[in-house]
């Protein structure tokens, strides 16, 4: 199976959860690529996509909490996976899961992954499960054990 891992990352904490969801997947024989969404990576040959990103303000990172970021020391792309999912044809041809990274559970946290669902399911593409990973605050570090958890889960898609 060849996977593709693609984040955005604003403190590390995402691109860690990406590695150790590439891990669990390689466990598995997978052949995996994580790649930062600002490098424009390819859909060719894929056979699951794995979309990550940081929650900010309740849903996907915008321009503005890029700023918000990089005035907190962030090295924030100028674009991020909201404007990558904009620019995608309809037919990704390919299995798709999301994951994010949020600083808390519960409704008033809200999630990058149910917002890139939501607009892939606008598209027509039906996410087959997101995750949501813990930090302990906005830069970080991960919560105990989301390391563990992250292997888990991508082993448990391969």
């Amino acid at each position: 199976m060849n996977v593709l891992v693609i984040t955005e990352s604003y403190f590390g904490n995402t691109s860690r959860v990406a590695e150790a969801i590439a891990t669990g997947l390689r466990s598995r024989n997978a052949t995996v690529t994580v790649a930062a969404v600002a490098s424009g990576p390819a859909l060719d040959g894929v056979d699951l996509l794995i979309l990550g990103s940081a929650t900010h303000n309740m849903g996907l990172p915008s321009p503005a909490s890029r700023r918000q970021a990089r005035d907190k020391g962030s090295q924030a792309p100028a674009t991020g996976v909201a404007e990558w999912l904009e620019a995608l044809p309809g037919d990704l041809g390919c299995r798709v899961a999301a994951f994010d990274t949020v600083t808390g559970t519960g409704f008033f946290s809200g999630s990058a992954a149910k917002a890139i669902e939501k607009r892939l399911r606008r598209r027509s593409v039906s996410v087959i499960t997101r995750k949501s990973f813990l930090v302990t605050s906005t830069q970080g570090p991960l919560a105990d054990g989301e390391v563990d958890r992250a292997e888990q889960w991508g082993a448990s898609l391969a």
